[in-house]
């Protein structure tokens, strides 16, 4: 008889035990997983009820919040809409959420803890998110976007983007694009191009660098010890490059003797070509990626919704898959003299070439791109301070220090003058890159007999005696646009305005 007890006792333990473990899979272990199911209705509804923490500016500014809606319930409105849209995203929940609203999903909504999920919560109360104070500049933000609305209005452009970051702690300062949407009304039926898109081009749009991309050349050149900043070389225009004539601008040819300085200063394409060449796949590829070519950019933005940069090749004899992809600088497809000026089929975006200034600016230093400053609870107790980490120890200090001293004469005496505003001492690059389409309103493709060409204008810098922030803007589809022209005034101001704001 007492065995049979056992034996009855041993079966209901197991049971017992049997059904805290499944239990617990669904309410402790896969939780997450659980509550992050869109085909869960009860997330849907509890989501209903939850007070999302703020997302703050740097100067205290509310940008997205939470305000009382009908049973109960909460839902997000944006104050400032198309101007931070792109940035902060949006979080409804039946959409889901973009941008920094979904990077930053957990602390927002105020995650629950394991005996939560067991066991429910405790407090009477409406459930409260944390709050995400953010690092952008309102005022620099707002100045990017009439900035480049002016620019493009006057130009008649397409699009345009501006990012600012600070080298020294990876700090975002702007992120913007234009054109936006409106973050109170996503998905919207009206919303459609030119006026309005939820494409954010600025860590999204792959656009040829141009001339920018000297810069990654040059790196490439100088810390592997293949070239200085004095080396020497001819730049005949045209010169044959993969069995086609490349050209300088203007068709000018510059004499053998020709220093490296001076071939970055005045863009000379012919000698960067070459350079390339010298340097190499191999390392042009190692050089890339140290700057994040090839890779998602480790920004605290939703993976999904950033592009990585580099040479890009649709389905063809190239790329033998489905869908577009990346190929490495080694590949024997790519146009590595083409490539080395910006050109060939390489695609950036103005996050990516804001990366590869930053890292010049701090001598060398790469830091990882970050949106956030801080995260504090609803006692006003800050839960998590988010510190500066280094991405990569792109360049040897002396070298970055090199390459500073010649993006200074850019802006001195080459195609950067118009960004040489007294007393900022701005070290840069421009870049100009064709789209082999023409102006005719609407824009053809062609040769533009009667039109005006199209082109991509950049231009990336930093104030080289005070580096302290780092600016890329990159301009659409500007006929005859150059980017000494129309995307360097921009930088400069930009870089005025931020340096006046966090001496």
């Amino acid at each position: 008889m007492n065995r049979s007890i056992l034996r009855l006792f041993m079966v209901v333990v197991m049971l017992f035990t049997v059904l805290v473990v499944w239990t617990s899979r669904w309410t402790v272990f896969s939780a997450t997983a659980l509550n992050n199911n869109q085909l869960n209705p009860l997330q849907y509804y509890a989501s209903l009820k939850i007070r999302r923490g703020n997302i703050y500016a740097d100067n205290g500014a509310i940008l997205a919040r939470s305000v009382r809606a009908t049973g109960g319930t909460w839902r997000r409105t944006y104050p400032y809409g198309p101007l931070y849209a792109q940035t902060i995203g949006y979080y409804f929940p039946q959409l889901g959420a973009t941008g920094l609203e979904a990077a930053r999903n957990t602390e927002l909504k105020g995650a629950p803890s394991p005996l939560t999920s067991l066991f429910g919560n405790f407090s009477s109360g409406p459930k409260v998110g944390n709050d995400v104070y953010s690092t952008i500049d309102p005022r620099a933000q707002s100045l990017a976007r009439q900035l480049i609305d002016q620019t493009l209005a006057k130009y008649h452009g397409v699009s345009g983007s501006a990012v600012a970051i600070v080298p020294q702690t990876g700090a975002v300062k702007v992120l913007y694009s234009t054109p936006s949407y409106n973050d109170n009304q996503p998905n919207s039926n009206t919303c459609h191009l030119p006026s309005c898109s939820e494409f954010f081009d600025a860590v999204q749009g792959g656009y040829p660098p141009g001339s920018t991309f000297k810069l990654v050349t040059t790196t490439a050149a100088l810390n592997s010890g293949k070239f200085t900043p004095t080396s020497t070389l001819a730049g005949p225009s045209p010169l044959i490059v993969s069995g086609a004539p490349l050209h300088n601008d203007g068709n000018a040819s510059y004499p053998a003797g020709t220093t490296l300085t001076e071939a970055l200063t005045l863009s000379i394409n012919t000698i960067y070509a070459q350079v390339g060449q010298r340097v190499g796949g191999t390392l042009m590829d190692e050089y890339m990626r140290r700057f994040g070519f090839y890779s998602v950019p480790p920004l605290d933005y939703p993976a999904g919704q950033m592009t990585p940069s580099g040479e890009l090749f649709y389905p063809g004899p190239c790329n033998h898959s489905k869908s577009a992809r990346l190929l490495p600088p080694t590949s024997g497809c790519v146009d590595l003299g083409r490539m080395s000026i910006g050109q060939d089929k390489l695609t950036v975006t103005p996050l990516q070439m804001a990366m590869v200034v930053s890292a010049i600016a701090d001598n060398g230093r790469l830091m990882q791109p970050r949106l956030t400053n801080r995260v504090v609870n609803n006692l006003g107790q800050t839960v998590e301070q988010i510190k500066p980490t280094v991405d990569d120890q792109v360049m040897k200090p002396a070298i970055a220090k090199e390459l500073q001293q010649m993006m200074r004469r850019v802006v001195e005496e080459g195609t950067g003058t118009a960004a040489n505003l007294y007393g900022l001492n701005i070290g840069g690059k421009t870049g100009t890159a064709s789209t082999d389409l023409c102006y005719h309103a609407p824009a053809v493709s062609g040769n533009c007999p009667n039109g005006l060409p199209l082109n991509d204008v950049w231009f990336v810098g930093f104030p080289e005696k005070n580096p302290k922030i780092a600016v890329a803007v990159e301009l659409t589809d500007i006929p005859s646009g150059y980017g000494g022209v129309q995307a360097a005034p921009i930088a400069a101001q930009l870089i005025q305005l931020l340096l006046a704001e966090h001496q």
